[in-house]
């Protein structure tokens, strides 16, 4: 799961390195806009919701973060 959610963010944003950190959102790598599109994009290729109380940090920290919680919310 991490390695397709890779390839698709790294398609959909060429200009962010998801591997550069663990820490992507403490690090000011992504920004709310470009969560607000990383959303989206999970949504669509997942047919996944993801609820309010999942967009924290921890989810989008790393592409692991990710791969955990499109896991959770497609079960």
């Amino acid at each position: 799961m991490e390695e397709k959610i890779l390839n698709l963010l790294s398609e959909e944003y060429p200009e962010i390195d998801f591997t550069a950190s663990d820490e992507l959102v403490d690090d000011g790598i992504l920004d709310s806009l470009t969560i607000t599109g990383i959303i989206a994009t999970l949504t669509m290729e997942f047919g996944i919701t993801i609820p309010y109380e999942e967009i924290v940090e921890a989810n989008f920290n790393s592409v692991a973060g990710l791969a955990k919680m499109v896991e959770r919310l497609s079960e």
